[in-house]
């Protein structure tokens, strides 16, 4: 096995171990709305390094980037780091038991990366292909891990246990990492690095106000991860048992389209 392949398995049975060995667990009667952060002088310090690092480095390069480089482009470079994390997500959804999703993250893949002119546009999307968005730490959450403490990552920013680990086993679950022949070493790394520079810029007043405009900014970023993550997580929970091709209009015997009556806009859920 080639040294490189040797070092990220080592990387990545070592996460495993930390995560079986250390995660913490919140106290009994704790309910999912609960904030467990157990670690919260270590992770304001870590706060309070990012927000240096923000301040000086990353939020002045993510405003220059998006006033130099042309919006267009600035989608198509954030579209091609969505593109390579393609196969990587289709891993993750193999390994959550979901080979429909797999093989939308592979299909959009195919067509992004070849009529999408090397991944910098999405003509999937016009061809109405369902959307995928995985990661490893939502494979830990389908296999029954817990979301364990609160935890700031240096550089990254918020996050949970579980999801610390699956951010750095995607680091290298991503198939594209292991072809012999790639642009340039990590570049799926540099890819999210320019996405995130593409977001941090591009909703800059909203992300300042959190961070600088806050009386607390450590403690409302915790909020709004936690609150999204635990939505994110619940909605695709529901999602897993709706089928995606099921016809909502089976049971009633209606169709939008023989019915003259029927409101073809009509949320066939509402009720």
């Amino acid at each position: 096995m080639p040294r490189r392949l040797r070092l990220k398995h080592l990387v990545v049975l070592s996460c495993m171990a930390v995560l079986s060995a250390c995660a913490s667990t919140p106290p009994e009667g704790a309910t999912r709305d609960d904030v467990f952060d157990p670690y919260e002088n270590n992770n304001r310090a870590i706060h309070k390094f990012n927000l240096g690092v923000d301040r000086f480095l990353f939020r002045p390069a993510s405003k220059g980037y998006v006033k130099i480089v042309p919006d267009p482009m600035v989608t198509s470079f954030s579209t091609f780091a969505e593109n390579i994390s393609l196969p990587g997500q289709a891993v993750d959804y193999l390994l959550q038991g979901n080979p429909k999703q797999m093989g939308n993250a592979l299909l959009r893949f195919v067509i992004n990366m070849t009529v999408g002119g090397f991944g910098l546009s999405a003509p999937a999307d016009e061809l109405n292909l369902p959307p995928v968005d995985t990661d490893f730490g939502e494979t830990l959450h389908v296999w029954g891990v817990g979301e364990g403490a609160y935890v700031e990552l240096p550089f990254y920013g918020p996050s949970t246990q579980r999801d610390a680990i699956g951010v750095v086993i995607n680091l290298f679950s991503n198939p594209i990492n292991f072809t012999p022949v790639r642009p340039a070493d990590n570049i799926g790394v540099y890819a999210e690095i320019v996405r995130r520079m593409g977001d941090r810029g591009r909703f800059s007043d909203t992300i300042d106000s959190i961070l600088y405009e806050s009386a607390d900014s450590y403690a409302q970023a915790r909020l709004i991860f936690l609150q999204n993550r635990r939505f994110e997580l619940a909605r695709d929970d529901e999602d897993a048992y709706l089928d995606l091709y099921s016809d909502p209009y089976a049971e009633t015997g209606t169709d939008p389209v023989r019915d003259p009556f029927l409101d073809p806009y009509e949320d066939p859920y509402a009720e």
